[in-house]
């Protein structure tokens, strides 16, 4: 192996993702395919093959999640989260993240937390809870949810590149791995969580804030003083009421059926239709398949007006998501296609005597491109070609998720320090004093440590 030759094509790689965070969105498939020609054409590499399986896949889900968007599908699926929330507000740093956690993973989006991010706040002050704990978990936590999902983006990038010969290690053999590990993670991250920050009544920002009449105690009653809040002060603010109608009910209910029968077809084979040779039919086919038809059902049921679908801003994130997968997935699979024997002989020692290379690689990719499924084509095919078992694999995986919050710089983390009139969530002035820093690292290394341990057992 030339090693110039191979360390000035990895640079040349590196920075096309590095320029392509800096432009975010779009500009990470732009560059993506930038590199790729540089690697073509400058250094005669052979194209690799885009990702068109994976791509297909985020298209056919984007498209049904956005009809059920249209159709109030989303705003019921938070009334429900909501009413889940606040059965029990006084373990609210807890149930919070998992409710948030398991409706992220059914819709296969971590959008759905907007909505119930004044919720949160809400419940959580008035119970004399400090705000930011169950914030900031539960954006956290959102993010592990994609690689629990059978329909977000970044399960459709990994599944494409596992659910081949020779791994054929499928959908429900990820996600048996990936659930309850994301469960465990959440769980022992919140017992952390709960002692982060000051308690409101030790809080002096808080309390200054009550004694100024800036907001109200969390009771509503008066406190060391204060007096009750000024008219026309910013109150704690609340909760926001989803527009919850039949349509949106209905519409939830077959997306979320949708679901349940990709789920199936994973655990059952048998049921599968066979293909020309006779085997039974992958779940690339099957996924795009049935969320086509769950698509057309809400279509026929719910009625939603389908000039709106591309408005939505399941459809927009979607199809930023595809766009940026396309162009690094690519130029990742050119890179790797010409250096695989080379990476399997050298870096796949290093991953195999030290697996949790591998998590690094996974996190640090999502802390700088903040999308699971970038991280997921760039990372996961060096550890197929190193060998890494894929229980532990898949494992690890999905607790590396969490380095897209190590940075204060996702849409869903302003807008929980926005919505938290206290100030107890914090977006910080330097890169680690921000309010989701440590959750993330906690989030990430117990739900490694536990996708590990899955993983090996029953991967």
């Amino acid at each position: 192996m030339d090693i110039a030759l191979f360390v000035t094509q990895l640079l040349v790689v590196l920075g096309c993702i590095v320029m392509g965070t800096r432009s975010s969105g779009v500009g990470l498939g732009l560059w993506g395919g930038a590199g790729v020609a540089i690697l073509v054409f400058g250094f005669r590499l052979a194209p690799g093959s885009p990702p068109v399986d994976a791509l297909l896949i985020v298209l056919a889900i984007v498209l049904a999640s956005s009809v059920m968007q249209v159709a109030g599908g989303i705003d019921w699926m938070v009334s429900i989260a909501a009413t889940l929330i606040k059965k029990n507000p006084k373990q609210i740093t807890l149930v919070a993240p998992l409710v948030s956690f398991v409706f992220a993973a059914g819709a296969g989006t971590s959008n759905i937390l907007y909505p119930l991010l004044p919720i949160i706040q809400d419940l959580s002050y008035r119970n004399g809870i400090r705000p930011s704990r169950p914030l900031s978990l539960s954006v956290v936590a959102t993010g592990i949810a994609l690689a629990c999902s059978p329909v977000s983006a970044a399960m459709a990038a990994m599944i494409t590149l596992t659910d081949v010969s020779p791994f054929n290690y499928e959908l429900i053999d990820i996600v048996k791995v990936t659930f309850p590990a994301a469960v465990v993670g959440i769980v022992a991250t919140s017992f952390f969580v709960k002692r982060l920050g000051k308690d409101i009544a030790d809080d002096p920002e808080i309390q200054a804030k009550i004694a100024a009449g800036t907001i109200p105690a969390p009771d509503g009653a008066q406190s060391g003083g204060a007096k009750r809040a000024k008219s026309g002060t910013q109150l704690a603010p609340a909760p926001v009421q989803a527009a919850v109608t039949t349509s949106g009910r209905n519409a939830a209910i077959i997306f979320l059926l949708g679901v349940v029968t990709i789920v199936v077809f994973g655990l059952f084979k048998a049921i599968r239709p066979l293909d020309a040779a006779g085997d039974p039919v992958g779940m690339t086919p099957i996924i795009e398949i049935v969320m086509f038809v769950t698509g057309t059902v809400i279509l026929l049921v719910s009625r939603p007006t389908i000039a709106d679908v591309p408005k939505t801003t399941v459809f927009r994130a979607g199809m930023v998501s595809a766009i940026a997968l396309f162009g690094l997935a690519w130029l990742t699979d050119t890179f790797l296609g010409a250096h695989s024997e080379d990476i399997a002989s050298t870096v796949g020692n290093a991953v195999q005597a030290a697996p949790w290379i591998f998590a690094l690689g996974v996190f640090v990719v999502c802390v700088l491109t903040t999308s699971q499924s970038t991280a997921t084509r760039t990372i996961v095919p060096i550890g197929l070609v190193a060998g890494i078992p894929l229980g532990l694999l898949s494992g690890m995986w999905a607790g590396a998720f969490a380095g897209i919050y190590v940075l204060p710089t996702n849409g869903s983390q302003i807008a929980a320090a926005n919505f938290d009139t206290t100030g107890s969530t914090k977006l910080g002035t330097k890169l680690y004093d921000h309010s989701f820093f440590v959750p993330s690292l906690l989030l990430a290394g117990t739900t490694i440590a536990a996708g590990a341990l899955f993983g090996v057992l029953w991967g």
